[in-house]
């Protein structure tokens, strides 16, 4: 038998890499192991082949999933995922710290480590954005942060002291999911770090704000020093598939604060009695600033998700 990995899936063959040869085979699976749900083999899974069928599924680190509350049923896109690198631009698209705070709550419950890359550096205006607030939520937070120009390999970082080649680093030899809105410069940026060996510019419109993807599956695209989960399908992130209990645990740098706040249904609104980050906090001091920011985040989504009973999405 042979130790492979799933590449791509389309219905019910595979195409997966041997891990000794680095050969690409399609291959079927054993009936016990489809069981008529897509779930049981996805990307990512490292898989034992024998004659070209798949007749084991090995244990996975992490899953990336999402329920879909009209089937009760949990939707597993793909699996063992090493980084998820959030790429957000500082000009245009406009920067939206709401946006990174959702990529943020999957990659903690996918169980997944971020990386937070500020692109389109070479456009960046200080009257338009306030660069060290966003940076300093990031580090608050222990993520690494990358400033870099997609356009231009030679930028020289300005505020950080990590860049592109770092980026490249950090990537090499992992497995890595790109996410980001639309123009933020994803594909370009993947270009970047992989030398040129992975480029997905021909399947985007490049229009600020109108990206489009024509892959309809999950695949992993490689090079020789890194690996790309492209995955047009979890690219929606909604929040509505969670639970409203279990949101906070997906910001633990608010969940220290709320269990002192006075009741614990409280909402974390200025008027909400006893709450502990109105009472407890200095208001004008920076980190309860970077707090408060959030705590903003948190409430937004918590209103989303309250939208959809509880019952439905268990």
């Amino acid at each position: 038998m042979l130790k492979a990995r799933v590449f791509k899936s389309a219905k019910r063959e595979f195409e997966c890499k041997i891990l000794d040869s680095g050969e690409r085979v399609v291959a079927t699976a054993l009936g016990n192991l489809l069981k008529g749900d897509e779930n049981t083999i996805v990307v990512g899974d490292y898989v034992m082949i024998d004659n070209n069928v798949i007749v084991e599924v090995l244990p996975r680190t992490n899953e990336m999933y999402r329920l879909i509350i009209r089937e009760q049923k949990k939707k597993v896109t793909a699996s063992n995922c090493d980084l998820m690198v959030i790429v957000s631009s500082v000009s245009r698209p406009e920067y939206k710290r709401g946006i990174v705070d959702r990529f943020l709550v999957r990659a903690h419950q996918w169980g997944i480590r971020p990386l937070m890359v500020f692109n389109k550096m070479d456009e960046f205006n200080p009257d338009e954005l306030d660069f060290q607030f966003e940076f300093d939520r990031m580090n608050n937070l222990g993520i690494e942060c990358f400033e870099v120009s997609a356009t231009d390999p030679n930028y020289k970082t300005q505020f950080l002291s990590l860049g592109l080649s770092d980026l490249k680093d950090r990537l090499a030899y992992k497995t890595s999911i790109f996410l980001g809105q639309s123009g933020v410069g994803k594909s370009r940026l993947i270009s970047q770090v992989s030398d040129g060996a992975i480029n997905l510019l021909s399947n985007e419109v490049g229009r600020v704000g109108k990206g489009k993807h024509t892959t309809t599956w999950s695949e992993i695209v490689d090079s020789e020093r890194m690996s790309l989960i492209d995955s047009p399908g979890i690219r929606s992130f909604g929040v509505e598939d969670l639970l409203e209990e279990e949101l906070i645990t997906y910001f633990p740098d608010l969940e220290e604060g709320a269990v002192q706040c006075k009741f614990s249904n409280c909402e974390h609104h200025e008027d909400s009695k006893g709450c502990y980050f109105y009472t407890k906090l200095d208001q004008n001091a920076h980190s309860t600033k970077l707090k408060m920011s959030r705590l903003e985040s948190f409430c937004r989504m918590k209103e989303e998700i309250s939208q959809t009973p509880s019952y439905l999405k268990k």
